[in-house]
């Protein structure tokens, strides 16, 4: 159910976050008032933090803005790579499950978004920034501007994902839509800023939600969805059909907000 009112908040056990737009700007670290909020929810509850980003992105966003005190790790749970992994902490990290897609699966993938680039007329940016598609094991990303366009050229790098959004939106549903057919078998998603992602079918953020239910023995009404997309087509949309209580925001300050108001109730 869809919260407007902070007051008509139920208390929960587990808060569930996206990453990009919610907690942090594209691809960056949270702030370090982000950070001391996360710290002091993270000693009152269990969070959890499911997003498309590799694990890689979780330690730049979340993990080392967070590692003066590791002992806050135990109350926290990763789902990268849109939840088709898992992983938890003891002592360190350790992955409860994982699901890599095939090495078939994979070329046909990358063969899929070749032909509909041929087919749309789609053009590459004359300048990319890492890999345009890349495996990521259990997922297959594709980054309009580069998988590294932040991490080379920082708050520069953020101004150009948010301007191609804006440009080529309906360019990138298209893409999506596209996918979807030629890879049918698999789950495709429009995704963050500039991305689609394709995994197995049936992995999305609601299987996310079901495996913190499962795994950490939380009932999803206990839960509390935080997430910049939740609106049809978004990529945190898929959460809505877990029936749990989620919050809209538009960046990471209202997400502040919302921190503020559970540390006090």
């Amino acid at each position: 159910m869809k919260i407007t009112n902070l007051e008509k908040i139920r208390p929960k056990k587990l808060i569930v976050f996206d990453l990009d737009g919610t907690i942090a700007p594209t691809k960056s670290p949270m702030d370090k008032e982000m950070a001391a909020l996360f710290a002091s929810l993270l000693k009152q509850k269990k969070v959890a933090a499911i997003s498309g980003a590799k694990l890689g992105l979780f330690n730049i966003q979340l993990l080392r803005p967070l590692s003066n005190d590791k002992n806050l790790f135990k109350n926290l749970f990763l789902f990268p790579t849109t939840a088709t992994t898992f992983l938890r902490y003891k002592g360190g990290w350790h992955t409860v499950y994982s699901h890599t897609l095939s090495q078939k699966h994979a070329s046909k993938v990358m063969a899929a978004f070749e032909k509909v680039f041929q087919e749309i007329g789609y053009r590459h940016p004359k300048k990319t920034y890492g890999k345009v598609i890349e495996n990521r094991g259990s997922q297959i990303t594709f980054s309009a501007l580069g998988q590294d366009v932040v991490k080379k050229l920082g708050k520069r790098g953020v101004y150009m994902k948010e301007k191609w959004t804006r440009e080529n939106t309906l360019v990138k549903m298209k893409i999506a839509r596209l996918m979807a057919k030629y890879v049918p078998e698999l789950e495709v998603r429009a995704a963050g800023f500039t991305s689609i992602d394709v995994t197995k079918k049936g992995i999305d953020k609601a299987y996310g939600i079901y495996q913190i239910e499962k795994h950490l023995k939380v009932k999803i009404k206990d839960m509390l969805f935080i997430g910049d997309a939740i609106f049809p087509g978004g990529n945190d949309y898929a959460v809505v059909k877990t029936n749990i209580d989620y919050i809209p925001v538009k960046g990471p300050e209202d997400t502040k907000k919302i921190i503020k108001f559970l540390l006090k109730n």
